[in-house]
């Protein structure tokens, strides 16, 4: 009898760590060409997790997505937070 693992992975966007981690490091770079870059090798790693786990190209759009969506809020919360 053969079983079936599903793999349940760990959402990107509850990795807090990760996402203020990004979030500094896109803000330190000196220009968007450079900060483009960054968010390439981001993505690039991150899939290649994703894929690696075995989760579905359609959960890693969206996880994807919703991971830049955290990164960008947290650009905003650590840009306040300077000017405070």
């Amino acid at each position: 009898m053969a079983h079936i693992a599903a793999t349940i992975p760990f959402p990107l966007t509850r990795r807090v760590g990760k996402i203020r981690d990004v979030a500094t490091k896109m803000m330190a770079k000196s220009t968007d060409r450079h900060a483009e870059s960054y968010r390439d090798q981001v993505t690039v790693a991150l899939l290649s997790h994703l894929t690696r786990i075995g989760v579905p190209q359609a959960d890693q759009d969206k996880q994807l997505s919703t991971f830049w969506a955290a990164v960008q809020t947290e650009v905003i919360r650590q840009s306040y937070r300077q000017q405070a």
